[in-house]
């Protein structure tokens, strides 16, 4: 298990130290097959005593459980300290020390915030639907602060070389700005390759948030560390956690 924490992402980031973060790969769990090993999702088909196991393991590196979502691919943000299973939503934040805001992903594009300060920490799921509709402006706005107080890491998504989509994809982000032109490249008839990780920058610069870290690893091309649900269809999920610990 030790050795399996090495392999666990650690944001490379500028914020307070109050602020801890971590992001888990695939290793360190007891799940087999298409959910080796460290499995987290309990809505993907694993053995529910295992994902119960992983998640146990995964706790006794944080100061308290996560505040687990139903992620519905949406823009809905809640305060972590409100969460009671199961609360649909794709972003949580809190200023309470301890409380770990969680969100599980597979491809979609976990999103890391804090303040400069440390004062406040977010967590937010950013697939395409979300990013389209609003889920990192939405996690934002309810941070309470201004965007230029943020600071953002990207966490392991479907990279650039990877991700197909139709021509619907590349229409809700154009008409929403133009600008979304320069994540897309053309990709036979109809179909592009989609950048989610400027995708992301582009929406937290229009938040006024323009300090961002991470966005350097691929899900889909890295089979040994992460999941992938495009590539694989059953998968298992990781985690993005982050929290305030005690002043």
């Amino acid at each position: 298990m030790d050795s399996a924490r090495e392999d666990w992402i650690v944001p490379d980031w500028p914020a307070a130290g109050r602020v801890k973060a971590l992001i888990t790969t695939r290793r360190g769990g007891v799940s087999s097959g298409a959910y080796a090993s460290l499995n987290l999702g309990d809505a993907v088909g694993d053995d529910a005593a295992n994902v119960a196991e992983n998640r146990r393991r995964l706790e006794t590196c944080l100061p308290s459980a996560p505040k687990w979502l139903r992620q519905v691919h949406g823009k809905r943000v809640v305060g972590a300290s409100e969460i009671v299973p199961p609360t649909e939503a794709d972003a949580s934040f809190t200023s309470d020390a301890n409380v770990v805001c969680a969100i599980m992903a597979a491809d979609c594009l976990p999103v890391l915030l804090c303040d400069r300060a440390g004062s406040v920490v977010a967590a937010a799921h950013a697939g395409w639907r979300g990013l389209s509709d609003g889920v990192i402006e939405n996690t934002v706005r309810a941070m309470g602060l201004p965007g230029a107080e943020l600071m953002a890491y990207l966490g392991p998504a479907i990279g650039p070389t990877a991700f197909e989509v139709g021509e619907d994809v590349h229409t809700a982000f154009v008409t929403h700005d133009p600008r979304a032109q320069s994540a897309f490249r053309k990709h036979g008839e109809e179909k592009w390759l989609a950048d989610l990780y400027c995708l992301a920058r582009q929406r937290l610069q229009h938040a006024g948030v323009t300090t961002v870290y991470g966005g350097n690893h691929c899900t889909y091309t890295d089979p040994a560390r992460f999941f992938s649900y495009r590539r694989d269809g059953a998968s298992g999920r990781m985690a993005a956690l982050i929290w305030l610990a005690r002043s």
